[in-house]
């Protein structure tokens, strides 16, 4: 057998002929050893070739990941959008929702706030839905935990009073560090430590977790915007992009 010319052969006949055109099978240990040999030779002339078959392998699974994330956001698009237990904010009657999967510990969800308050402050037409999603230890469960409470016993506007002081916080969370937070606000702060070891909050926090689980988030911040997961911190300029791409296809 004669193994020549390489690119048309190895690179092209393996990948794309059937396989009863190369069988690599029937070759003798003498041919399959000069095939390897060619293949090696190829790759060493011309490594690019494998920069670009990565790249190209990179492009296919990112846009199976996007295919698999509209999936996704569809089949859960009730969880996402309509849970009556998530803080909405914004307009409530926005064209876009625009959810967020964050931890207060989160570095990344910090670094997000402000892109996300200018969103919505400079667009008008976004509604906001926030998921809390601790996942970050003890400190992090404590801090979802009294924004629930925050928000249960106390209301939304209280909710967002928190939840702003919280995501720009960064002592450690502490009962005590929780009460320094919430003081000046008017609320209730005994009923709030009171409610945050209630089933209530962890029935929120559990629903949280089960459908991160259900979408394979396992990093925060993570968003939905419309049918689009966007997975890690998202700058401003790409979030109003994508709204206006949403819009445009609409």
């Amino acid at each position: 057998m004669k193994f020549a010319p390489l690119a048309a052969l190895a690179l092209g006949a393996t990948l794309a002929m059937p396989a009863q055109a190369l069988d690599l099978t029937s070759m003798t240990d003498a041919e399959r050893e000069a095939f390897h040999a060619e293949i090696r030779n190829y790759l060493m002339e011309n490594p690019q070739v494998i920069m670009e078959a990565v790249a190209v392998l990179e492009q296919r699974q990112q846009e199976q990941q996007a295919q698999d994330d509209i999936a996704l956001v569809k089949n859960n698009s009730e969880a996402l959008f309509n849970d009556a237990s998530s803080w909405v904010g914004g307009n409530p009657d926005g064209d876009i929702t625009l959810v967020e999967f964050l931890d207060y510990r989160c570095g990344y969800c910090k670094r997000a706030f402000p892109e996300v308050e200018s969103l919505v402050e400079t667009d008008g037409n976004i509604r906001v839905v926030v998921k809390e999603f601790p996942i970050l230890g003890e400190q992090s469960l404590l801090a979802a935990q009294f924004a629930i409470a925050t928000l249960q016993t106390a209301g939304d506007e209280a909710y967002k009073q928190v939840h702003d002081a919280l995501m720009t916080f960064n002592g450690d969370i502490s009962e005590p560090a929780l009460r320094r937070v919430a003081e000046g606000f008017g609320i209730d702060t005994d009923a709030i430590m009171a409610h945050m070891d209630s089933d209530e909050v962890a029935g929120v926090i559990a629903a949280n977790h089960a459908l991160g689980q259900r979408m394979n988030i396992t990093g925060t911040p993570t968003f939905v915007m419309d049918e689009q997961m966007l997975r890690g911190y998202v700058p401003l300029d790409v979030m109003q992009q994508i709204a206006a791409e949403v819009r445009k296809d609409s």
